[in-house]
C-alpha cells in the first residue's frame, strides 16, 4: 500500500510539473496562433483557454483513467489461456491416476483459470462436495482480483464531464461578471466568456468518452473470461467424478 501511494505520488508530480510546462507553452503557442496554426497549437490554444486549473485536473484524470485501464488490459489479456487444453491435459493426468501431474500442469500455467483448477485440485481427495465448494469459493477470489481498479476508472469517467461542468459553471459566472463591468450585454463578451467556458465541458465530455470506450471493452472481457471460469469448474467437477469413481471406489 505505502508503495502504491508512493507511486502515485510521484506520477502526480511529474504530471503537474508536465501540464504547468504544457500550459506555459499553450500560452506562447496563443501569441502566434495567427502565423503558425497546426493541430497542435490549436489544442494547446483551447487547453489555456479552457482555464489551466480545470483543464489540468481533466487531463490528470484522464492520465490516471487510462494508466488504469492499460494496467487491467494487460492484467486481462494475460488472465486468458486455452481451458480446453488445460483441461486436457488435466484429464488425461487424473485418467493415469497422477494427481500430481495433473497439479503440475494446473501450477505451470497462468491465469484464474489455471489457479481454480489447481485448488481444486489439492482437495480432489476429500469428496466432490469439498471440490465443488473450494472451486466455488476461489473462484470469486479470483473474480475480485480481475474486477480490481475498476472502481477507481468508473470513478475517472464520472469525475470528467462534472469537473467540467464546474468549470463551464465557473466560467459564465465570470463572463456575467465581464458583462457587468462593461454594463452593457455586448455579442462579443457573452460569446467570448461562454465559449471559453464550454471548452471545459467538452474537454470533459471526450475524457469521459474515451475511459468509457475502454471500461466497455475491460467489461466485456472480463465477462468472457467469467464465462471460461465457470464452464471450467463445471468441467473439472466431470473429471473429478471420474477420477473418484475409478480410483477411490476400488
Amino acid at each position: 500500500m505505502k508503495k502504491f501511494f508512493a507511486k502515485t505520488f510521484l506520477v502526480l508530480c511529474a504530471l503537474g510539473t508536465t501540464t504547468f510546462a504544457f500550459a506555459q507553452e499553450a500560452a506562447t503557442a496563443a501569441e502566434t496562433a495567427a502565423t503558425e496554426g497546426g493541430f497542435h497549437n490549436a489544442l494547446k490554444i483551447k487547453f489555456i483557454e479552457g482555464g489551466a486549473e480545470f483543464m489540468t485536473v481533466i487531463a490528470i484524470l484522464l492520465i490516471l483513467g487510462l494508466g488504469f485501464c492499460l494496467e487491467r488490459v494487460i492484467y486481462l489479456n494475460l488472465a486468458e489461456v486455452n481451458p480446453r487444453k488445460l483441461l486436457k491435459g488435466v484429464e488425461e493426468a487424473l485418467d493415469k491416476g497422477d494427481v500430481e501431474g495433473a497439479k503440475t500442469i494446473a501450477r505451470n500455467t497462468r491465469g484464474p483459470i489455471a489457479s481454480i483448477i489447481y485448488q481444486g485440485l489439492l482437495r480432489i481427495d476429500q469428496g466432490i462436495d469439498v471440490v465443488e465448494k473450494s472451486v466455488v469459493s476461489y473462484g470469486g477470489v479470483q473474480s475480485g482480483l480481475m474486477e480490481k481498479n475498476f472502481s477507481w476508472i468508473g470513478l475517472f469517467i464520472a469525475l470528467s464531464p462534472s469537473v467540467g461542468f464546474l468549470g463551464t459553471v465557473v466560467g459564465m459566472v465570470m463572463a456575467f461578471d465581464d458583462i457587468e463591468r462593461a454594463g452593457d450585454i455586448s455579442p462579443t463578451v457573452v460569446a467570448g466568456g461562454m465559449k471559453v467556458a464550454l471548452i471545459t465541458t467538452v474537454g470533459g465530455l471526450i475524457v469521459a468518452l474515451i475511459l468509457q470506450t475502454f471500461y466497455n471493452y475491460l467489461l466485456s472481457k472480463l465477462e468472457g473470461i467469467i464465462n471460461q471460469m465457470e464452464d471450467a469448474s463445471i468441467t473439472l467437477i466431470d473429471i473429478a467424478l471420474k477420477y473418484t469413481y475409478k480410483y477411490n471406489n476400488k
